[in-house]
């Protein structure tokens, strides 16, 4: 479970006095924490691994949001700390499908699915969010789903 490696993580990172990789991993943990809060009242509970992963996915969002936003500032110091932990992040993301391959998977849906122009985008999208969300940033997808049913 993707869990139980960032507690790893957060363990072999105190061991070895890495502190900037220790923030990292104890930010997500709390992160991790704050959505399990959330989700108490919930009715229905996520996997736990897809939970994992779609608070790792927003984190990373937010990283290269920030990173932009510094960098377009200029405070390079700031976006350079912003992209360290974006790598500490990234390291528990499962694999990212390559941009053929999300293509490909796309032209498989749309085929599987006889989509043919733009209205039918919720539906190959909601189709792979549910095949492939863990391995795609969902933005770029939505270009990429786009431009394949225009």
């Amino acid at each position: 479970m993707l869990r139980d490696s960032i507690k790893a993580a957060q363990v072999t990172a105190m061991k070895a006095g890495d502190k900037p990789r220790l923030a990292t991993v104890r930010l997500i943990l709390a992160k991790l924490k704050d959505r399990d809060i959330e989700l108490r009242t919930a009715a229905s509970l996520p996997d736990d691994d897809t939970l994992v992963v779609e608070v790792l996915q927003k984190m990373v969002k937010q990283r290269r949001e920030s990173i932009a936003l510094y960098e377009q500032g200029g405070r390079q110091e700031l976006a350079d700390a912003e992209a360290a932990e974006l790598v500490v992040i990234e390291d528990f993301l499962p694999q990212q499908l390559s941009e053929a391959d999300t293509a490909a998977a796309i032209e498989a849906i749309k085929a599987e699915l006889g989509a043919s122009g733009i209205k039918d985008m919720g539906k190959v999208m909601a189709e792979l969010k549910a095949r492939h969300g863990s391995q795609l940033d969902m933005s770029k997808a939505s270009g990429l789903v786009k431009a394949a049913l225009a």
